[in-house]
């Protein structure tokens, strides 16, 4: 395979387009000017400490400390996931942190050593791409699940209350809101598997493709990536969702918010 290495200075060359996106921020007053010189420090310098941490364990390759790293991963993602949603009342880390290390662990394994048929299942340079994939997808989702449930059960307390007051449990109050919540999450991902190959060609397909792998072969490997995500999706929320919800209401039924 023919690959073109890219360059620090070529990859310099690159940085005109955050100059760009600096002075529109500047002529048009947005403030951002500080946030895009952070996130390209922090792009370079996460960027590079992971690519050195990868390649220690990619000489490794023991199981433990593959798992390790992941659940160091789904850590960040589940610490994200708590700064942008940012309820007082409710803890979400915990419970989000333990049910996405539990799902994605399983799905990221079932992946590799099922369907990819990876030996050994744990070989990183299947399982870490792979993991993250499933990770960063379902970060965004559960976030926008968990905005939706919890506005929503601020925006129409009263409704909820009414329905509790008249000796509707939990559940009956909060089911729509909750349908909502996870049909929020999960759009996304079903809007570009509608999309994929028309409006763009996906991430992982397009690395394959630019590092010479035949197109048939990087196809095959997009497909399983959508379908993978999907479903990471669909299952994180829904048990995001359902943990963050009874965590809403007290043991009496009565709406925390």
């Amino acid at each position: 395979m023919n690959v073109i290495d890219i360059g620090w200075w070529q990859l310099s060359l690159s940085l005109v387009f955050i100059l760009l996106a600096a002075v529109a921020s500047i002529i048009y007053r947005l403030g951002m000017e500080r946030d895009l010189l952070v996130g390209t420090v922090r792009t370079f310098a996460q960027l590079a400490l992971v690519g050195y941490v990868l390649q220690f364990v990619f000489d490794i390759e023991h199981p433990a400390l593959i798992l390790l790293l992941y659940l160091w991963m789904l850590f960040w993602a589940a610490h994200a996931i708590h700064g942008r949603v940012a309820e007082p009342e409710v803890s979400i880390f915990g419970p989000t942190f333990v049910s996405m290390a539990v799902t994605f662990t399983l799905i990221t394994t079932v992946v590799t050593s099922l369907v990819v048929q990876v030996d050994p299942w744990y070989r990183p340079q299947y399982f870490i791409p792979l993991g993250g994939m499933i990770a960063g997808n379902a970060m965004n989702a559960i976030s926008l699940s968990l905005e939706r449930l919890l506005s929503s059960l601020r925006g129409r307390r009263s409704e909820v209350e009414l329905i509790l007051s008249l000796g509707g449990t939990w559940q009956e109050a909060a089911r729509t809101l909750r349908s909502d919540a996870i049909k929020a999450g999960m759009i996304p991902s079903v809007n570009a598997m509608m999309t994929v190959g028309l409006v763009s060609l996906p991430g992982m397909m397009s690395g394959q493709i630019l590092a010479g792998v035949d197109p048939a072969q990087a196809i095959q490997y997009q497909i399983l990536v959508m379908l993978m995500l999907v479903g990471a999706t669909a299952l994180g929320t829904l048990i995001v969702v359902n943990l963050i919800l009874r965590r809403c209401f007290t043991r009496y039924d009565q709406l925390r918010l």
